[in-house]
């Protein structure tokens, strides 16, 4: 297979997980309806679902643009990072433990820092 059917595929990859992420993020209700009828329905569970789909397409993206693995796959975990303690902070009245939203958040901040350090180290690498 070559290099340009690959990289069509990778970017069907992130297109698809980026769609499908967005929607069950930021409309549960729409995207429990139209694809993913498994009761009970949950909103909480379809922010996740979103937010850990975002961070694959990012992490597809991510290998596309920057071909560095590391900072790739940074970059991705720190999509879903972010956007699952954001969901975890929206969703708190809907259950899970007080500190989820600061915890998740700390993690989050974790991987950020990591995948900034990452990319600075890349960019002084030779190619």
């Amino acid at each position: 297979m070559g290099r340009r059917v690959v990289h069509a595929i990778a970017l069907l990859a992130a297109a698809f997980y980026a769609i499908f992420g967005a929607w069950a993020l930021l409309a549960p209700r729409s995207f429990f309806d139209t694809v993913a009828a498994f009761p009970p329905y949950n909103e909480h569970f379809l922010h996740d679902l979103g937010a850990f789909q975002l961070g694959l397409g990012a992490a597809v993206l991510g290998a596309l643009a920057i071909r560095r693995s590391l900072v790739a796959v940074l970059a991705g975990v720190a999509v879903a990072s972010v956007l699952h303690a954001a969901a975890h902070a929206v969703d708190a009245d809907l259950g899970g433990q007080p500190t989820d939203p600061w915890v998740l958040g700390l993690f989050a901040a974790l991987v950020v820092l990591a995948l900034i350090v990452a990319w600075r180290r890349a960019e002084e690498e030779p190619r």
